[in-house]
């Protein structure tokens, strides 16, 4: 890359360019529109509210967390429906939740008899009523009961509770990024779907309501979303990409609106430089159940020669030509395994427009309680 371009810009740091940030996010809305479902993204990718809003702008509903940080700065900024994607069974966050429920619509999920009985509890000696999601099992194998007998006795113990409201179900499924090929992808997606519309329906002959069915998943929220019964789709890498998403099948490298800037430090052999972006910037993610799908650790755009081979903490390590041409004091970007990563890492990120710097944004959501 032109080594001018950019080189106001301390390193190492997130660059999100504007022009493919709404390419990916106007691609999904239409998609929901057109299959008729609900779109709930994910915010834990991203983290920053004004991105939060831009997709509620294009006509996402709300929005999904997986903490009580993230709710808590989205709600500080201003979004007003959101989903807490994973179980709350501590009741000092439970009381945090009900904070939060005097500001914004807040449903939750759950998926034992322990969790539905302390939201109970805690809901009741404040005189309210929790929105609340089963979890199901839908091959993850993480949270979530499996859809069956199971399902059905605790989706009755949360319509029984005068406290909670049953909202409907919930999945996510993230086995999907151990598949092999697209059309793997694709069976993980529709058997997704076909599961939970199959539960809805069951559900539904029992007497209980189902009005949300949500699945989850960037590489499934499509194929999974077209399936008849389902109500809602919660994509979150979506809106950048990664490189996950491009050996998945479901985005091209084009799509990756999220890249890593980082400077040529040392070049101590021919065959090898260093850059100042190590696993505090880059993760040392190599795939689900660390299988190592990726030939490295990020892919240096516009470099297919390059490997990035190594992580120290503060260093990357490349793996490189002994003929090339990189020399210290160079500006290289980096195409990460996993964006959302690499945001967590991160406390602000360059939006680039027409190849610009145009402004900086801050990761607020933060933390991890």
């Amino acid at each position: 890359m032109n080594e001018n371009k950019f080189a106001a810009i301390d390193t190492p740091t997130p660059l999100l360019r504007e022009a493919i940030l709404v390419r990916n996010i106007t691609d999904m809305a239409g998609f929901a529109r057109e299959a008729g479902v609900d779109l709930r993204p994910h915010i834990k990718t991203h983290k920053i509210p004004r991105l939060a809003r831009i997709q509620v702008n294009q006509g996402a509903v709300g929005i999904t967390v997986a903490k009580l940080d993230e709710a808590e700065a989205m709600i500080d900024n201003g979004l007003r429906d959101v989903f807490v994607a994973s179980p709350v069974t501590d009741p000092k966050k439970i009381k945090r939740l009900l904070r939060l429920a005097e500001k914004a619509e807040i449903s939750v999920v759950a998926d034992s008899s322990e969790g539905i009985e302390v939201l109970a509890r805690e809901a009741e000696e404040k005189n309210t009523k929790f929105k609340v999601l089963l979890e199901i099992n839908s091959g993850y194998n993480l949270c979530g009961v499996l859809p069956g007998e199971e399902a059905l006795k605790l989706a009755k113990k949360i319509q029984e509770k005068k406290s909670l409201d049953f909202g409907g179900i919930m999945t996510h499924a993230g086995h999907c990024r151990e598949a092999k090929n697209p059309e793997k992808v694709q069976e993980i997606g529709q058997r997704e779907g076909r599961m939970m519309a199959a539960l809805a329906e069951k559900l539904k002959k029992d007497g209980l309501p189902c009005s949300r069915v949500s699945v989850g998943s960037t590489p499934t929220a499509k194929m999974a979303g077209m399936i008849k019964g389902v109500t809602e789709i919660r994509p979150g890498n979506y809106v950048f990409n990664d490189l996950g998403e491009v050996a998945l099948g479901v985005a091209m490298e084009e799509d990756c609106a999220l890249t890593v800037l980082t400077r040529v430090v040392s070049r101590p052999t021919k065959e090898r430089c260093i850059v100042d972006a190590g696993s505090k910037t880059l993760s040392l993610d190599r795939g689900v159940k660390g299988e190592g799908i990726f030939a490295g650790y990020g892919k240096v755009k516009g470099h297919p020669e390059i490997v990035v081979s190594r992580l120290a903490e503060e260093h990357g390590i490349l793996t490189l030509p002994p003929e090339s041409d990189i020399k210290v004091g160079d500006l290289l970007e980096i195409i990460p395994n996993h964006a959302g990563l690499v945001v967590n890492l991160a406390s602000t990120v360059h939006i680039i427009r027409n190849e610009e710097t145009w402004e900086e944004w801050r990761v607020s959501a933060v933390g991890s309680k």
